[in-house]
């Protein structure tokens, strides 16, 4: 529909008129940004991390509508030649990318429904496509084993590519979601700048298949080649950056040809006797990018493989995949999937449980009552103070309340024996710890805490220059985490239920709280949900925010930040108890309690 042409090819691209080239790829993204816009914002870009949180923190659910959504929102994509994706007849490959890249768990109870799932789809796509290779590989062979040296190499290079791949997507993903126009717009422009690039570089349009296969055969120049790793980095960029929907694992198969295939050209054109032809570069260099970018060397490997039929080359693709993957790994924390999340305080290396507390910070649940001693204080005072107030810690302090170190109930007990005969001897100086404990500030992340917590049991102190303002129990910490993995759940879980033409009125959470549609009160526009400190003020959780965009168009903003901005117009929805909500809606403070229960 888009190009009038049943053969898709290289040629017939370079034959047509620039305003064909400019203009199908800019009507494609014009539509692709209004079907995401209106129906499913989860279709944006590649999806994969879209689908890593929802099986990470959603039970794996996602919402019918984002299949339908994403189906054509993507094979517009591609049809109008600004997409970036496409499927593979590679099974084991698919199975494994679920596995490495999903969940990270090789597990059989969770390999084998993924194995299921990948070997019915490809027979059925098989049945209607055929079954042969993506690509039509020549038989390539190691010639020499110093040859190994020269993939180590391209294993190198491809680490380097990978990253300012990555680099080069969400800086354009950023720069894109700065402009103040409609998203559809937004995919327009982004098609029309891929448009301009087509003309004189027909190659970045599409998937790329044809290109690739010219690198395979070694029929492309390298100085080409390296200029379309370049092109092709932008090409993709400005699509996924501009609100088009599709992958980045072609796009990585395409620049990991490119490069290899130029690495190639170079290193056979110096050593011609003992090195391969190019192209068996240029498919090194596909899965090298690819491992690089993902983070999955297993699945890199497995799905070039598969996608030419040949395993003669499978030695050296190991050996660039791996280097290419530790060199990544060492350079960038998450991977083209998983710095999305990240951006967003979803870690998928560090446990999925402590991210959901990334944006709730200390000085929310800290307690101001705290259990001080003098340094020079005797025994028997403090044993009464373990004994007249809770909690298993006693900090030490000087009359400036810095802190110096302290004492918990294990230190004190074995000196309960005899308190009378050590209550002369012993002061709080002699048995207080110095130095093995964590110390956190009022603005630092509960994630942070979560992860001391790990090895350290006992009451943190709160520290503040120095100076002993509150502690954190492990116990509020528990009981925040648990709030907020209930709170995530249902923001994921009422945001299908809150369509812009809908509204939710109260309804009941558990025991006398419940989740609420509430006006933004006219003080609370211009500040932030932590300058409001809603939590503790208002006695509710803000699960998602509805505002109205300048074009009148509804959005929903789930699990907003603390830093979220109320604007005019907005409607939070909130979860607390229903004797809460009217202080809320009033936008005035809660009564707050003289003195905080002491019980545990």
């Amino acid at each position: 529909m888009f190009w009038h042409e049943g053969q898709y090819t290289l040629e017939y691209l370079s034959s047509l008129p620039f305003w064909w080239k400019i203009s199908a790829p800019a009507v494609g993204g014009l539509i692709v940004g209004w079907i995401i816009y209106r129906f499913a914002r989860e279709a944006k870009g590649h999806g994969v991390p879209e689908v890593m949180e929802a099986v990470a923190l959603k039970g794996g659910r996602i919402r019918p509508r984002v299949v339908i959504a994403k189906m054509f929102a993507s094979g517009i994509s591609i049809g109008s030649g600004a997409g970036i994706a496409a499927t593979f007849n590679a099974p084991v490959a698919g199975a494994l990318f679920a596995v490495e890249v999903i969940l990270g768990d090789f597990g059989v109870s969770q390999f084998s429904p993924i194995v299921i799932s990948s070997v019915t789809g490809t027979v059925v796509s098989q049945h209607f496509l055929g079954d042969f290779p993506a690509f039509q590989v020549p038989v390539y062979r190691l010639v020499h084993a110093g040859e190994l040296f020269a993939y180590a190499g391209l294993g190198i290079l491809a680490g380097f590519v990978a990253l300012a791949f990555i680099r080069s997507l969400y800086g354009t993903e950023d720069l894109f979601d700065k402009l103040r126009v409609h998203p559809a717009v937004k995919a327009m422009l982004g098609g029309a700048v891929i448009g301009a690039i087509g003309i004189w570089a027909p190659h970045v349009f599409g998937v790329g298949y044809e290109a690739i296969n010219e690198a395979l055969n070694g029929n492309l120049v390298w100085q080409f080649m390296v200029l379309l790793v370049v092109v092709k980095i932008v090409a993709v960029s400005i699509t996924i950056g501009s609100g088009g929907s599709g992958g980045i694992f072609a796009p990585s198969l395409f620049i990991g040809a490119m490069l290899g295939g130029a690495a190639g050209t170079v290193v056979h054109t110096l050593w011609p006797a003992s090195t391969a032809a190019p192209g068996a570069y240029a498919l090194v260099g596909m899965g090298a990018v690819v491992a690089a970018g993902t983070h999955a060397p297993i699945t890199a490997i497995l799905i070039i493989f598969e996608l030419t039929g040949s395993y003669t080359i499978i030695l050296p693709l190991m050996i660039s995949c791996i280097i290419a993957t530790l060199l990544a790994t060492r350079m960038q924390r998450g991977s083209i999937y998983t710095l999305k999340l990240l951006r967003r305080g979803v870690d998928m290396q560090k446990g999925r449980a402590i991210n959901v507390l990334q944006h709730a910070y200390v000085r929310e649940i800290m307690r101001s009552e705290v259990m001080t001693v003098a340094p020079s204080e005797g025994l028997v005072a403090l044993v009464g103070k373990f004994i007249d107030h809770p909690g298993s810690t006693v900090f030490v302090t000087d009359e400036e309340r810095m802190l110096e170190g302290l004492i918990t109930a294990d230190q004190i007990r074995p000196m309960m024996q005899d308190p009378a005969a050590l209550a002369a001897l012993i002061i709080a100086q002699d048995v207080m710890a110095e130095g093995d404990f964590p110390k956190v500030r009022p603005d630092d992340s509960l994630a942070d805490v979560m992860r001391h917590l790990e090895l350290y049991r006992g009451e943190v102190p709160v520290l503040e220059n120095g100076r002993l303002v509150g502690v954190i129990w492990p116990e509020d910490v528990i009981e925040r985490y648990n709030t907020e993995v209930f709170k995530r759940d249902m923001a994921g879980s009422m945001a299908s239920a809150l369509t812009p033409e809908g509204t939710q009125g109260l309804m009941p959470a558990a025991s006398d709280t419940v989740v609420a549609e509430i006006g933004v009160p006219a003080r609370f526009i211009g500040r932030t949900i932590r300058e409001l400190n809603i939590r503790q003020d208002y006695g509710v959780s803000v699960l998602m925010v509805k505002r109205t965009s300048d074009d009148g168009e509804e959005q929903l903003d789930a699990s907003p930040t603390a830093d979220y901005v109320f604007q005019l117009g907005d409607v939070m929805l909130v979860l607390g108890r229903d004797a809460e909500l009217p202080h809320l809606r009033r936008g005035i403070p809660r009564p707050r309690p003289t003195a905080r229960s002491s019980s545990r």
